[in-house]
């Protein structure tokens, strides 16, 4: 049986982000080119005093394609016309792709089928054998040469 790692203290991996801010690209007027609202978090998987070893292991396979290859895990967002509002949703990214990171998957206890349900799929197969030998006709009966 493989042992899952728990889901780590996310408090604990905020204090280990960084944030940075730079300038957006989108709606915003002249804000865009004076004010820097996009924000990045950048969080060093492989330096992580709060992941043990095979949480980081999990992290790095599980969240592989946002990760560098110097162990830099990256997710940014521009959408929101203040940095307050990025930083929020940038937070709001990182909680749930730690928390899926981190789930498990309930096994699926495998049941039978019911009574009824079996005498029910066998009346819906007598009723489609009986609609196509009704379609049928006896070439034997029908000729008349």
């Amino acid at each position: 049986m493989i042992i899952m790692p728990k889901l780590p203290d996310i408090e604990a991996l905020i204090t280990e982000c960084r944030f940075e801010a730079t300038r957006s690209s989108g709606a915003g007027g002249q804000n865009v080119n004076k004010v820097s609202t996009k924000v990045i978090l950048l969080f060093n998987v492989l330096d992580s005093n709060v992941l043990d070893q095979g949480q980081k292991d999990l992290f790095l396979c599980e969240l592989s394609t946002r990760i560098s290859k110097a162990g830099i895990f990256r997710i940014s967002s521009g959408v929101e016309r203040t940095q307050l509002g990025n930083r929020k949703r940038v937070l709001e990214k990182f909680f749930k792709l730690v928390e899926n990171a981190f789930k498990t998957e309930e096994e699926r206890i495998a049941t039978k089928p019911t009574a009824s349900s079996k005498q029910r799929r066998i009346d819906s197969k007598k009723a489609q054998s009986g609609k196509k030998s009704s379609r049928s006709q006896s070439w034997d009966e029908t000729t008349d040469v």
